[in-house]
């Protein structure tokens, strides 16, 4: 069980996780590559870069928008969805060619989130955009039990 389902709310559910693409594994693709050469020493920053990739947890929940990372500890991210003001897709046209690409989001005052790299940016774009449409129409249908 990850982060983001130990931290759900009552009444709160997760819309979607969002995967890393595989060109985020660059640095542990070269470390085994320089394993051999470094009789394994190399090894050990793989091993290091496989758990620090498998630390990242990034989804949406009908409430709020999550980045965790960290391995001993953590840092998360997280954005109400109530808060957020834009979301802005950006992909190169390696990007486009290969599939992946960022997320921005923008929350109220400085409130920035960043989901880099991710498999299918395009589908994240839409799952929060989702989730966002689907909060604000509880809002509106029940603003007494919504809870932001």
């Amino acid at each position: 069980m990850g982060y983001l389902d130990e931290s759900l709310a009552a009444g709160e559910t997760i819309v979607a996780h969002f995967d890393l693409h595989w060109t985020a594994r660059w640095r542990l693709i070269v470390f085994l590559l320089l394993a051999i050469p470094t009789f394994g020493l190399a090894l050990l920053a793989a091993i290091y870069e496989w758990i620090r990739l498998r630390s990242i947890e990034q989804g949406v929940t009908n409430r709020r928008v999550v980045r965790k990372t960290g391995i001993m500890s953590r840092e998360t991210t997280e954005l109400r969805l109530a808060s957020i003001e834009t979301i802005d897709l950006r992909q190169s046209a390696w990007g486009r060619l290969f599939g992946y690409g960022d997320v921005v989001l923008t929350g109220r005052g400085e409130t920035a989130m960043v989901f880099q790299r991710l498999a299918e940016p395009l589908d994240a774009k839409r799952a929060i955009e989702g989730a966002y449409a689907a909060n604000v129409e509880a809002t509106r249908a029940h603003p007494s039990e919504h809870v932001a």
